[in-house]
């Protein structure tokens, strides 16, 4: 049969109730407990085949229960109430591109919803709940990524216990996606060219609360075969089909919102993978502006917002030059970006051009005035990787800062929690969950009610555990008895570890497997057992994080262990939602500095459960005694192995000694009353500090408010300070190689001061043709290291007292010694004002010896 046209056909719903519609086509209903359980009231069983898709789950409900519903008061009056809900919160949904007043938000990937496989894991998650977050406080931002028809892989295991990857096709029919359409009514399509042709893809948007997320697909006819594999699958292929991926992401994601109307304020680039983002970025710049190329680079760097996540070197995108070169090639004749440019932007300003591959984290720090790490220590780590960009800074001024990043509490909260922290913290925590007269009130929460709630969540875990692993066990043609045995694996009054994230050998998820006889006397405590819930993917490439997986499952199935240690395959937001809500420790055992932040473990706490984690992330920020365990002491050896020795012993010692005593202390035989003390600090540091709503408030304080204000000031007066500003940059340039600091002097003997006493320095300094109206030289200073290096720099200007002709001058300063202790000085000049500092290159010059 050939010609066949397809079409669907669904329950006609009543009028009556035709919000329903509404409500699953805005992924807000995701984060909204009153709507989930009004979509669950309609059908409980419909609802989880459905796979907990709105649009799915009303083509499969009944006519005749549709029509129930219709003249069903219960049911009308709890819509109501959710339809309430949603108008206050969606009241600006689908708004009209606003001005120049936009956030743009580029990411790879979108974890929003189970429904939706638009995400692999951490990163997308996080970018989810951005949105998410953005979207709860009305902060003008839209989104941009790809449409992937197969998303991320889906995990089994094979009979061998190594991990394989499935590629389903998505029901992209039965998602809540909007076609856009250009002002002929055919479909909006962008452009990129390639050097095989040219690549087209349509634009559509997914709703998620006030939020737009729009989404790029070249699986369309006026693509060739090869390029329609383009948004087949989130991170498959090979180098190539990433490149393009990122080319897309980038440079169609920017034209695809101008397209719109939009005009992009400000950019934030989530990750290296929409770096090219700025490229067609400053294009724009110059062919709508009539921008020069440098004043367009100022504008885009001054309003572009860069967040690296990873301090692995292997997590940095990074391509070949031959990869690279033909590509850049294509797009240079509508970009009018040379070749040249773009590479030697890719690369460190020490590289010599053949040893370092063109990196796309390199070009987004090149590209944007406003970088970020993802925690405090994570921010330290990245001024030290890329602190070759600022070859003359000080590590403590690479501009490099951190925003430590937060969780949506609404989206991983148990519905019985939340419904706890309504009764005793009070409606409004949703909106502003780190008043600080609110988090008090979680200590007013009875123990037993708390405890009572928490088991709740550890038994609806369980649950699933059964349920997913007796669906394991029968894709692979278990035996009956296997069978029956999954039905009682786990037990709801044994303390509960759960460990479930990407397993990159650095995450170390077999550390607690380092001592099998003693970890096994641990599980098979009669008086104080522990059952272990593991989950988690592996690159398809990682072979080694295979065999973690593979030595996690083996031990398992160790008789001994079957119903106390359980893999859950194909895990997924919805998997990891149970698990926070369920376990009562969180375990989290990266090698020490490797991981950024980790969010996993912030969902655990709002949900009562204990963090026992090495020192690395978010940990060192949130860990204190009073919630939760340090794995060691934050020390790093060069000795990977002898660093896993050290690390494992502390876990074993940690739970033998400290932790499951605490859990199994029953006062009376009821409520661990120790253990819901801990819970409830935890609750009140993850509320308190480790939420979306405080990560967006901090990007929007200290990035994008900025950011904006630059964008506006720089193109006023058709973009005359944006022209100033690279004409400034272009003197610098050459002039600033003729700045030199002299040897400063000092007018006494500094060998051996005291608190109070002062010393003044002077110092000569050339500034070629530039005038000390135009610089800043100043006394760097603070105190010294064993390796006599400053940590802590404090900063003095220094005032210029004589011009001693042919550009030189004379300057000065009195230095105070206010505490005592082994201090450093030294000098030197930068430009003045324009933050100079934060861009690239720096201009700096210090004292000479």
């Amino acid at each position: 049969m050939k010609n066949i046209q397809l079409y669907d056909v669904a329950p006609s719903i009543p009028k009556e109730i035709r919000f329903l519609e509404t409500l699953g086509r805005n992924l807000w209903w995701c984060w909204s407990p009153d709507a989930i359980d009004l979509f669950r009231r309609i059908s409980p069983e419909l609802w989880r085949e459905s796979g907990l898709n709105p649009l799915q789950f009303l083509l499969m409900v009944p006519q005749e229960r549709m029509e129930g519903l219709a003249v069903d008061d219960g049911f009308l009056t709890q819509m109501k109430h959710v339809q309430a809900g949603f108008e206050e919160a969606c009241a600006t949904a689908g708004r009209e591109p606003a001005g120049d007043a936009n956030i743009c938000y580029f990411s790879l990937e979108y974890g929003i919803h189970e429904s939706v496989r638009l995400y692999s894991g951490g990163l997308g998650v996080l970018a989810g709940d951005h949105l998410k977050a953005a979207s709860d406080m009305n902060l003008p931002l839209v989104a941009v990524g790809l449409l992937y028809h197969q998303g991320y892989f889906r995990q089994y295991l094979d009979s061998q216990d190594m991990q394989q990857e499935a590629y389903p096709k998505s029901q992209i029919r039965l998602l809540p996606l909007v076609e856009h359409n250009a002002a002929d009514g055919a479909p909006l399509m962008v452009h990129v060219p390639l050097p095989e042709g040219t690549l087209h893809a349509v634009v559509w948007s997914l709703q998620v609360g006030r939020v737009t997320l729009y989404l790029l697909d070249t699986r369309i006819a006026e693509n060739p075969p090869e390029f329609r594999e383009i948004t087949a699958q989130l991170y498959g292929g090979d180098k190539l089909m990433r490149l393009r991926q990122e080319l897309l992401l980038g440079i169609g994601g920017h034209r695809a919102l101008v397209a719109l109307g939009y005009d992009p304020a400000v950019c934030h680039i989530n990750e290296g993978h929409a770096a090219f983002m700025s490229l067609g970025r400053m294009a724009h710049l110059v062919q709508t502006r009539g921008m020069t190329l440098e004043a367009a680079r100022e504008v885009a760097a001054r309003t572009n917002v860069f967040t690296t996540h990873t301090p692995v070197p292997a997590g940095n995108e990074t391509f070949s030059e031959d990869l690279l070169k033909p590509h850049l090639k294509a797009l240079e004749p509508e970009l009018g970006i040379g070749v040249a440019d773009v590479l030697r932007w890719t690369r460190p300003s020490t590289a010599d051009g053949s040893t370092f591959e063109p990196s796309m984290t390199v070009l987004g720090l090149r590209m944007a005035q406003f970088c970020n790490g993802v925690s405090a220590l994570h921010g330290d780590v990245a001024r030290k990787m890329w602190g070759d960009l600022w070859p003359e800074f000080p590590e403590d001024e690479i501009p490099i800062g951190h925003v430590t990043n937060g969780v949506h509490v609404p989206s991983w909260l148990s519905p019985d929690m939340s419904q706890l922290l309504d009764h005793y913290v009070g409606p409004h925590w949703r909106k502003h969950p780190a008043k600080v007269d609110q988090l008090q009130h979680i200590d007013q929460i009875p123990d037993d009610e708390l405890w009572h709630t928490h088991e709740v969540g550890r038994s609806r875990l369980i649950s699933l555990a059964r349920s997913r692993l007796q669906a394991q066990l029968a894709a692979r043609n278990a035996t009956q008895r296997e069978l029956r045995e999954a039905e009682s694996v786990l037990d709801n009054g044994v303390l509960t570890i759960g460990f479930a994230r990407r397993f990159a050998t650095y995450k170390r998820a077999t550390l607690l497997l380092s001592d099998i006889p003693r970890l096994e006397a641990i599980l098979g405590n009669k008086e104080r057992p522990v059952q272990l819930v593991f989950a988690g993917k592996a690159h398809p490439a990682d072979q080694d994080g295979k065999a973690f997986i593979q030595q996690i499952v083996e031990f398992s199935r160790k008789p001994d262990n079957r119903t106390r240690v359980i893999f859950l395959e194909n895990y997924d937001i919805h998997v990891g939602r149970r698990l926070v809500q369920g376990v009562d420790v969180w375990l989290n055992t990266p090698r020490r500095p490797q991981e950024a932040s980790g969010t996993s473990g912030m969902k655990a706490a709002v949900n009562g459960a204990l963090n026992a984690s090495v020192l690395d992330g978010w940990w060192c920020e949130g860990y204190t005694p009073e919630c939760g365990w340090a794995i060691g002491t934050g020390e790093v050896y060069e000795d990977e192995s002898y660093q896993d020795m050290v690390e494992a012993q502390a876990l074993y010692n940690l739970l033998e000694d400290d932790l499951i005593p605490r859990f199994y202390d029953r006062p009376g035989g009821g409520t661990p009353l120790q253990w819901t003390r801990m819970m409830k600090a935890s609750m009140r540091m993850a509320l308190g500090f480790f939420t979306s709503h405080r990560m967006l408030a901090e990007y929007s304080n200290e990035f994008y408010m900025p950011a904006m204000e630059n964008y506006r000031a720089l193109l006023a007066d058709d973009g005359k300070a944006a022209v100033a500003l690279a004409a400034d940059r272009q003197r610098l340039k050459s002039t600033w190689p003729n700045v030199s600091v002299g040897f400063p002097q000092v007018d006494k003997d500094i060998t051996m001061l005291h608190v109070g006493d002062t010393f003044t320095v002077t110092v000569d300094v050339h500034l070629g043709k530039l005038s000390p109206e135009e610089v800043a030289v100043e006394v760097y200073h603070g105190q010294v290291n064993a390796d006599n290096v400053i940590g802590k720099s404090a900063l003095d200007a220094m005032a210029p007292t004589e011009d001693k002709g042919h550009g030189l001058h004379l300057y000065q300063h009195t230095v105070s010694c206010r505490a005592s202790g082994r201090y450093g000085f030294t000098v030197r000049v930068v430009p003045k004002g324009k933050n100079w500092r934060g861009a690239m290159p720096g201009f700096m010059a210090w004292a000479s010896a």
